[in-house]
């Protein structure tokens, strides 16, 4: 089994991070800030991870978990429209002239109506339709793009934040047809640590970025559909859905009965008209505990034992002009931490994603930018100042925080006011 972990964790006692090298964010352009939530037009409920795009350019968000979003449009953008799409939904548009703040965005469910040879008649099987469309490469960006991205990471001991890790980065993506890697330049970070709620551990995610990153299935099918192991697979059908009225296949995956090796299970979105996929939803089979622990722990002390319970992943592509392109990923680990001799075990939980907000394509040279630029291997330092400033993100677009994060940022902000 030569599938990869996305997460690489390290627990160690409190010792050294890694610097890093920030560069200040240049000037940018005047912008207008708008807010609010999207909702169900039935049920009321927030709807989380709904894309949020203006028109007319790639400038764009996602909600948080409670379906809340805030955007900053450039002025010169002001007289387009806000997009918003959400999986099973019919798109929606506002002119942005007319928005109003705190708007409540309801969508309206798209429903389904299909005919039972809906899917027989697509002539392939789910398999096939799966190795096809990890193939489709002619289907996203062929060209290098620079993306500009909002990454966040949180470590959580049971329900308490521990540490808060947020990035501006640049991806310098490369074509999906090339098989040279991505690179992520940063452009602007802060982190805060408790130490205090981490016991006698430190809890350190190696790859930051990099790991949000390497869940974009079709630049990277080696993370979990290696050519060696996609045979484990058993792939079905599931009930079909919408975009917008545009047909999506769900494509239903789990390891075969007799696999005892970690591999994941869950589903796949495939757009019915260019076979490209839109959206995963996957998790990683734990019941092996030691060798679940293998993938993803990279140091730890000798008398502690620490297995992942829960490691959940989701991916979301975005069209543009006719092309698909990676735009969101989160990532969520539970694990455990036994000290032995100890009676009780610590519970740790550590969150990460990451959304485009921004990109054009350009051909950027990297040695011209090679001091910003990030290793898959590095930790993000510790730098808590940047909570001190309300404007620190200035005209950058962020994932807007989810209320214990928010809380968390409220707490960091009044301890810096008290030293």
């Amino acid at each position: 089994m030569k599938t990869k972990a996305f997460l690489k964790l390290m627990t160690l006692c409190l010792f050294s991070l890694l610097p890093i090298t920030l560069c200040v964010a240049q000037d940018m352009e005047s912008f207008t800030e708008i807010e609010g939530i999207v909702i169900d037009e039935t049920t009321k409920t927030p709807l989380i991870f709904a894309d949020l795009t203006v028109g007319n350019s790639n400038v764009s968000t996602v909600t948080n978990s409670d379906g809340e979003f805030v955007l900053k449009i450039p002025n010169s953008h002001l007289n387009e429209s806000l997009i918003i799409s959400y999986l099973g939904y019919q798109d929606k548009t506002i002119a942005i002239k007319n928005f109003k703040t705190d708007s409540k965005i309801e969508l309206t469910p798209s429903y389904t109506e299909l005919n039972p040879i809906s899917i027989t008649s697509i002539n392939r099987s789910a398999r096939e339709l799966v190795i096809e469309t990890l193939k489709k490469k002619n289907s996203y960006i062929d060209k290098n793009t620079l993306m500009t991205a909002f990454y966040r990471e949180t470590i959580k001991k049971r329900r308490r934040n521990a540490s808060l890790s947020e990035a501006v980065v640049k991806i310098h993506k490369e074509p999906y047809s090339s098989y040279k890697n991505d690179h992520i330049e940063l452009v602007k970070a802060r982190k805060n640590t408790d130490y205090s709620k981490l016991d006698t551990i430190a809890l350190k995610l190696q790859g930051g970025p990099f790991c949000n990153l390497y869940t974009d299935i079709i630049k990277y099918p080696e993370y979990i559909f290696t050519e060696d192991d996609i045979k484990d697979y058993d792939f079905s059908y599931g009930e079909s859905t919408q975009i917008n009225n545009s047909l999506i296949y769900v494509v239903n995956f789990k390891p075969k009965k007799h696999i005892r090796t970690p591999l994941y299970f869950g589903k796949l979105y495939i757009d019915a008209n260019t076979l490209a996929l839109t959206s995963a939803v996957f998790s990683l089979n734990v019941e092996n505990k030691e060798l679940s622990s293998q993938m993803y722990i990279r140091k730890k002390p000798r008398k502690v034992d620490v297995y992942p319970t829960e490691a959940s992943y989701r991916v979301n592509y975005r069209i543009s002009n006719g092309k698909w392109h990676y735009a969101y990923s989160n990532i969520s680990l539970t694990f455990k931490v036994n000290w032995k001799g100890k009676l009780f075990n610590s519970v740790y939980t550590l969150s990460s994603e990451m959304a485009v907000t921004d990109w054009e394509l350009k051909d950027t040279k990297l040695a011209n930018i090679r001091s910003q630029l990030i290793r898959p291997s590095t930790i993000l330092t510790d730098k808590a100042s940047g909570f001190s400033d309300p404007g620190f993100w200035g005209e950058y677009n962020i994932i807007e925080p989810e209320k214990s994060i928010e809380s968390a940022i409220k707490k960091i902000q009044r301890q810096l006011k008290r030293t």
